[in-house]
């Protein structure tokens, strides 16, 4: 061995890494496409080896999909999606027509249930100018002080215009007592 082989440091080979989130974002994304590979390499080694039908689907970090499938993606996903429903807990195209369908019932109670309530607001706003006593019950002291301080304005406010309005009708009773003005001297030319 010579000196220079003697102080390289063995390669530390293959460790096991804590799996863990990686947190640099540029980190993450490299190692996604060096492990994709591997992830997809695997699934077409266990496609060849036992006869299986294999299928991946993987979203990168960012959103993009990528996929691996054999025979196909599509063919596998349309077979999986045919199953019938199981107790398994496999999907199938059934179990989404049957979500569906809750979705449905739920969405028209939940919209049955807002009409109702918006009808139940308009009665009320209707019963309480019909029982103001009852509307009145529900305020609080500071609401009933300031209700009582519009009332009071709004009672001033109707004394005066029906006093305006009285004097209003008793003066077209009445003949003016006033004396017209004389009509204006014209000076007519001299011929």
């Amino acid at each position: 061995m010579t000196a220079a082989a003697a102080r390289r440091r063995p390669s530390l080979g293959r460790q096991k890494i804590e799996i863990r989130r990686i947190e640099s974002e540029e980190a993450r994304q490299v190692c996604f496409s060096k492990r994709r590979a591997g992830f997809f390499k695997k699934a077409s080694e266990l496609s060849i080896l036992c006869s299986a039908e294999v299928a991946a689907v993987v979203f990168s970090p960012a959103g993009k999909a990528y996929s691996f499938g054999h025979p196909s993606v599509e063919c596998l996903l349309d077979r999986f999606l045919s199953l019938p429903a199981t107790g398994s807990g496999t999907g199938s195209a059934s179990v989404v027509g049957e979500l569906n369908r809750q979705y449905g019932e739920l969405r028209a109670m939940v919209d049955a249930h807002k009409a109702r309530r918006e009808r139940a607001e308009k009665q009320r706003t209707a019963r309480s100018w019909m029982d103001p006593e009852a509307e009145v019950g529900r305020m609080a002291a500071e609401e009933l002080v300031a209700l009582g301080t519009k009332l009071v304005a709004l009672q001033g406010g109707v004394a005066a215009r029906a006093d305006q309005m009285l004097r209003d009708a008793l003066l077209v009773g009445r003949r003016p007592t006033t004396t017209r003005a004389p009509p204006p001297f014209f000076h007519l030319p001299h011929f």
